[in-house]
């Protein structure tokens, strides 16, 4: 299949009368999607200020993903790079940024460990997720260390009504899958379940050898809550654990065991004109080898405590985090056994008068290991009409070096937190309920960057890295059609010697088209990414990536999805050295009871 097979696969969706934009004046415009991330609040996401993505739960199901990765790739301005297939160790750049400047939360809670930085997201189940957040952008002010790329918040599975679900899955290298879920809902209490079991074959991770290494995994989400009068009280709990299998420096095939999870005791109270959420969380990270004594293991426990208030065009809210971290390693007979304390206290105002729209966050960061810490954010935005709006925005964030940086293979205790400063400015065009443009300008300067030096064999901090880029999207959502579309141009850099920076694409272009038919669906995703670099100026050249979906619904309660992974069976690599998928097919049929 050539790249004709995809011009007539867009023609299929683009000659349709409902890409005509129907909805005129007077119309009523489609509800807002409400977002928590951009400021630690419940805002419509028209209403934020920095670009935020949202990923929904009709976006997951149709796009029948294997894990949190597979569903990023294809949204602007991230880089993926993988060792490889299934549970093989995954890498996200958002903005150019680091793979460890991007945080992670489950539900508002921090999962990126102590020890390696960047979060499993190769072990994320998407069945176990109802939508994702992604903010653009410079949030340490609010979220502390590791925000200097932006955030990704993955809120997972509730529901407003009783259900069940469960769905059966295979395909392509021996792949099996199987999920459930339900969930009840009172006047007063909820509570839900969902279970994911994933298990391949996989195929082999390194383009020098035929070696296949298989993914195991099973996880877990359960929640329940009980309204106390004006408080909320909930408890909930992810889990992911498995097996990975993969080939060692020496092409040695050898296996790990893995520990994902996050637990929280929540209470939400709002006796009156103060509101008040406090947020006590367990996190643990933890991968183990078969072959030897070898191991990392992280654990964090964290209480966020936030207080809110509203006052004429003002919304202020102020909070308290406070985390006690372990990090421990063995490796090749050398480790390190770690306990990290920090502090922090910050506050936010969100300001909205007529046209003119403000943001402003402080935060003030004890760091046992590193000291003080001042993050801040300043955003404004104005409104020329009802579809027309400009935004600006300035911010400062930082890194503290983890466990690994300081004290594992090629660390070094003396490194500096890495530090940055942002400035964003962007235009939002909105001509109607349906179309919807954004252009996007972005610069971030990181002072201190940590890098691996090839020639000592250690990290170092290197002076400076200076990020550009530009952004330009387009969204069409109508009845029978809808597309997305992101054009990325950037530049990221060493700022001593101009050479760029690992593993980061130039230019991308990313197009997701829908087209449904009555209650069937039928999806095409495709991601057209530049050339990379990576270690040792190893040159990766740019690919064209397709993914066709399909959904088809088999009477009122059962669901066949469908999807072909690689539909021009490029090969390319996101890592030098590792394959990537070949043409693949996968499906699930799914029972859905309301």
């Amino acid at each position: 299949m050539n790249t004709a097979a995809i011009r007539a696969l867009f023609a299929l969706f683009a000659f349709s009368p409902a890409f005509a934009d129907t909805a005129g004046p007077g119309q009523p415009e489609p509800g807002d999607n409400i977002i928590v991330t951009a400021t630690r609040s419940a805002i419509p996401v028209t209403e934020a200020i920095v670009p935020v993505t949202l990923i929904t739960r009709q976006d997951i199901e149709q796009s029948l993903a294997s894990d949190l990765a597979e569903l990023l790739r294809f949204e602007g301005g991230i880089d993926i790079a993988r060792n490889g297939g299934p549970g093989q160790a995954t890498s996200l750049f958002l903005r150019g940024t680091e793979s460890n400047h991007t945080l992670v939360l489950i539900d508002g809670v921090r999962i990126n460990p102590g020890t390696i930085g960047g979060a499993a997201l190769q072990n994320i189940a998407p069945e176990l997720i109802e939508r994702i957040e992604i903010v653009k952008g410079a949030r340490s002010a609010l979220f502390g260390t590791d925000a200097i790329g932006g955030v990704v918040n993955i809120i997972t599975r509730r529901s407003d009504r009783a259900f069940i679900e469960g769905a059966l899955g295979g395909g392509s290298f021996d792949t099996r899958s199987a999920s459930i879920a339900a969930a009840r809902r009172g006047d007063d209490a909820d509570a839900g379940i969902a279970l994911n079991w994933q298990d391949t074959d996989g195929f082999s991770p390194s383009t020098a050898v035929e070696v296949d290494r298989g993914f195991e995994n099973l996880s877990a989400n359960v929640y329940a809550g009980k309204r106390l009068g004006a408080n909320y009280l909930s408890v909930r709990h992810w889990r992911a654990a498995g097996t990975t299998e993969y080939l060692d420096f020496f092409l040695t095939p050898v296996d790990q065991e893995f520990r994902n999870q996050a637990t929280a005791l929540e209470l939400q109270s709002e006796p009156g004109a103060v509101s008040s959420k406090i947020v006590i969380s367990h996190v643990v990270d933890e991968i183990s080898q078969n072959q030897s004594a070898d191991f990392v293991e992280s654990s964090r426990n964290a209480l966020d405590w936030q207080l809110g208030i509203e006052r004429g065009s003002h919304s202020w809210i102020a909070g308290l985090y406070l985390v006690g971290e372990t990090a421990q390693s063995l490796s090749f007979g050398s480790g390190f056994d770690e306990d990290t304390a920090v502090r922090a206290v910050f506050v936010e105002d969100q300001w909205s008068r007529g046209r003119h729209s403000a943001f402003a966050a402080l935060r003030l960061t004890d760091h046992e290991n590193f000291g003080n810490h001042t993050s801040w954010n300043l955003e404004y935005s104005f409104a020329f009409n009802d579809g027309l709006a400009f935004n600006a925005g300035l911010g400062h964030a930082f890194r503290a070096p983890d466990a690994t940086d300081r004290f594992g293979f090629g660390g070094r205790p003396d490194l500096n937190p890495e530090a940055a400063d942002e400035a964003q400015a962007g235009l939002r065009y909105r001509p109607s309920a349906r179309h919807s443009f954004e252009l996007g300008f972005y610069r971030n300067n990181i002072r201190d960057l940590i890098e691996f030096d090839l020639a000592s064999f250690e990290l170092r901090n290197i002076a400076e890295a200076d990020i550009r880029g530009a952004e330009l999207s387009w969204e069409y959502k109508g009845d029978e059609f809808s597309l997305r579309t992101t054009l990325v141009r950037q530049s990221a850099e060493n700022a001593e010697d101009g050479a760029r920076l690992l593993r980061r694409a130039e230019e991308s272009m990313t197009a997701s088209i829908i087209r449904n038919f009555r209650e069937h669906r039928v999806g095409l995703s495709v991601l057209a990414s530049g050339d990379r670099v990576d270690v040792r100026e190893i040159a990766l050249p740019g690919y064209v990536l397709a993914n066709l979906t399909a959904q088809v619904a088999i009477g009122k309660n059962w669901r066949l999805h469908a999807r072909v992974e690689n539909l021009l069976d490029r090969r390319y690599e996101t890592a030098a050295g590792f394959r990537m998928q070949e043409r693949s097919a996968f499906f699930d049929l799914k029972f859905n009871w309301k």
